[in-house]
Formats: structure tokens, sequence, C-alpha cells
């Protein structure tokens, strides 16, 4: 169970403030318009960004604490999260990427059959599509097996087709994981019949 009850005040003055319980093994879906505070939200739950006050606790283990100076590093959080922009390393190939987070080999089979890039493991980010390489930020998050998944706008730059099996194939995956997954999109209808929760951001 994640209980994050957070407050930041973002650039353009409106204070946001998020307070929800979301279950383990939930897929959570985050919409709101443009500038509402969606990603601020993620990276606020993955560390990347300090709320201003509040409380973030994961089974009952806290992450960040206002009242308490509590406030872990995103290392020891180990939230797996897709980058909007993939945040790949231009210098290193598919296989490069896996392998930096993750040294179980069979596990890093499956990934990349799962995500269709088997035949691309010795491939630069440079040299892959853009469905590629939004695939490849989501099998990196998944390589350090995490108990929460944060995406940001993870499918956006793949094609209907690839996105269903994807989609098919990441649901078995992370129930059988039982990741706990808050997903990031502007797409209302893009989760439907995987999401089993809701947060809508910026709308009263």
């Amino acid at each position: 169970m994640i209980k994050a009850d957070i407050k930041k005040q973002l650039k353009d003055g409106q204070l946001l403030h998020i307070n929800k319980a979301f279950v383990t093994g939930s897929i959570t879906r985050v919409t709101g318009p443009s500038g509402a505070g969606k990603t601020t939200f993620l990276k606020m739950l993955a560390g990347l960004i300090k709320p201003d006050e509040g409380l973030i606790s994961v089974d009952s283990n806290e992450w960040f604490n206002s009242a308490g100076s509590i406030n872990l590093t995103p290392q020891l959080r180990k939230a797996g999260f897709v980058f909007q922009d993939y945040a790949l390393f231009p210098n290193m190939t598919v296989m490069q990427h896996l392998k930096y987070a993750c040294g179980d080999n069979d596990w890093i089979d499956d990934l990349l059959k799962i995500g269709g890039l088997d035949s691309f493991t010795d491939k630069k980010p440079l040299h892959l599509s853009g469905g590629q390489q939004q695939r490849l930020a989501i099998l990196r998050a998944l390589a350090i097996k995490p108990n929460v998944l944060l995406m940001d706008e993870p499918f956006s730059a793949i094609d209907v087709k690839t996105k269903m099996k994807l989609l098919a194939d990441l649901q078995t995956l992370l129930r059988d994981m039982n990741t706990t997954v808050i997903a990031v999109t502007h797409n209302p209808q893009e989760l439907d019949g995987i999401a089993t929760d809701e947060l809508i951001i910026g709308e009263d």
C-alpha cells in the first residue's frame, strides 16, 4: 500500500495537493490538464522532487515525512521510473541499458521478448525508432523488479497494434510481480480494461 498526502507549490503559483492511497498490485491511471502537476507528482513519489510538506509511505515504510525530516534518496526507494523523454544513454546499446539495471540474464531475456527488442540488443538509441526507445525505457524500469512502477506517458510513441500486445504482456507480468503501477496519460481511454483505479489531478 502506497499512501501519499503531499503538497507542492507549482511554478504557476498553484498548490498541488495529493491525498490518496494506492493498493498494492493496483494500476492507477493519472489524468488531468497539462500543467496540473501530474509529472511533478510522479517525481515526488520517486524522490526526484521534494514535496513542500506531507508524508509518503510504502508498506508502512516512510519514504518522505516533512515532520520527521525523512526524505529517502531515489536509490533507496528503488521505484522503476519511465520518463516521458525516455532518458536513455546515447552511448549504450539495448543490452547494456538492461545489464546496467540488472544482472539477471534470464530476466533480461524475458524482458527483451516482451518488449520485442530481442533482435535489437546491439543497437544504440539513435538507431531505434521512437516506439522502440519507449519500449526500452519501460524494460529498463522493469529490470530492477520494482515494487512500485511510475510511468510518465509510457505508450505515446508506440503504434496501436504493438501497444495492445505490450499492454497485455505487461499486465500479466505486473500481476505476477505484484507491482503497484501509477501511470500518467493524456489519453483517458489508453488503459481501459487494465487500470484498476484512477486519479484526476487539476480538476475540482
